[in-house]
């Protein structure tokens, strides 16, 4: 399936799907609450690797506020690096962090 976002055309197909993914993923749509998520996440992966990703979706929330990458970084403690990357997934990526932050209630 093709989606058009503006002048953009995406393809629903992920570059990184695989068999193993589809399972994982799933695996995460099970969790019924807060308290399974960290079960699970607490299992899955480290501590550092679970707050890296925690830490991208706070700087894409900001981003999406119009924070300045200097105020990102004091506020959450990311790079400049990473904060670069989220904006570049927010503005050139599969859109997945405004699908989440919007279903949030997180507003731009």
């Amino acid at each position: 399936m093709i989606i058009r976002r503006g002048d953009k055309v995406s393809s629903l197909e992920s570059k990184i799907k695989s068999k193993e993914l589809d399972l994982f993923f799933k695996a995460i749509l099970e969790l019924k609450d807060i308290d399974e998520c960290y079960k699970f996440f607490e299992d899955v992966a480290t501590i550092n690797e679970v707050k890296s990703l925690a830490q991208r979706l706070h700087v894409a929330n900001l981003l999406r506020e119009k924070k300045t990458y200097s105020e990102i970084a004091e506020i959450t403690g990311a790079s400049t690096a990473t904060i670069s990357r989220v904006n570049r997934c927010l503005n050139y990526g599969s859109d997945g962090y405004n699908l989440v932050l919007e279903r949030l209630n997180y507003g731009k």
